[in-house]
Formats: structure tokens, sequence, C-alpha cells
């Protein structure tokens, strides 16, 4: 199984836009990366991302873009104070390949505890629109790559 953990593209300012939509900076980085993501023809059964708007928008570009068997769908858990093992535990009972897309600090955390169980030690930097995939095998979870828009030309 593949996992890739998503973090939302650049997002407005609360005083600009209280629901924190997604900047003109951050579309284009997501729409870089889903182009790229898309080339590398990328599959997924499912994307799931939190109930806020620059998540939602994030999980919208991608899912125009590369291939999604089931759907996209809102879910609890990832919302960037979310206790990480809420999708520790879901993720163990999947076998097809799943995106989530989401927030800091709630992706590293959950990172760090896929890849070394101590939610506590901080392992991957993810940037606006930045994608990592993990790999599950039998001797549990690794990092298979990583992707920046900004080294995307």
């Amino acid at each position: 199984m593949k996992l890739y953990l998503v973090r939302h593209g650049e997002a407005q300012s609360a005083e600009i836009d209280p629901s924190r939509g997604l900047t003109t900076k951050g579309i284009q980085d997501i729409m870089k990366v889903a182009e790229f993501l898309a080339n590398a023809h990328l599959t997924v059964n499912n994307i799931f991302h939190s109930g806020k708007t620059r998540a939602q928008q994030t999980a919208s570009i991608l899912a125009d873009h590369i291939t999604v068997r089931h759907g996209v769908f809102d879910s609890e858990g990832l919302s960037p104070n979310d206790d990480p093992s809420i999708w520790a535990v879901r993720l163990s009972g999947l076998t097809e390949d799943t995106m989530l897309v989401g927030h800091l600090p709630h992706l590293a955390k959950l990172a760090a505890r896929l890849l070394c169980d101590d939610f506590k030690s901080p392992l991957v930097t993810f940037s606006s629109a930045g994608v990592i995939c993990i790999a599950r095998s039998q001797e549990g979870w690794a990092i298979d790559w990583m992707i920046i828009p900004d080294i995307i030309k």
C-alpha cells in the first residue's frame, strides 16, 4: 500500500478570507504538483481531506488531474490538531493506495507515528502543496519519495 500525505496549498490569511481558501500562489503550486503527478500516472483509490476549505480545494484540484478510483471524501481526524493515532489506526485496516490532504502539525505527527511510532519526533518537513509518498510493507512504513512545487519546472 502507498500512502500519499499532502499538505494543502498556501492559504489566505483569516483577515482576508475567514474560510482561509487557497491563494493564487496556492492554486498555482497545487496545479503544478497535480500536473506532475498526472504525468507520473498516479492512481489512488480514495482521497480524504479535512473539512477546511483549503484542504478541500487542494483535494479537488488533485482529483481533477490524477486517477481516483472511488472518490474524494471529507473526513474527520485530519484537522491541524487532531490526534495522529486516529488515522494510524484507520490505515492499519486499509490495503488500497490512499491520499490524505491535511495540515500541519497533524501530517508531520502522522508521518512520524507511522515511520517510527513516535509522533513527537518530527521526521518530515511539509511544504505547502508538498506530497510525501510512504509505502507499507511487511516490515512497516518507509518513505518512498517526496515532491514539492519549488523543484518542478
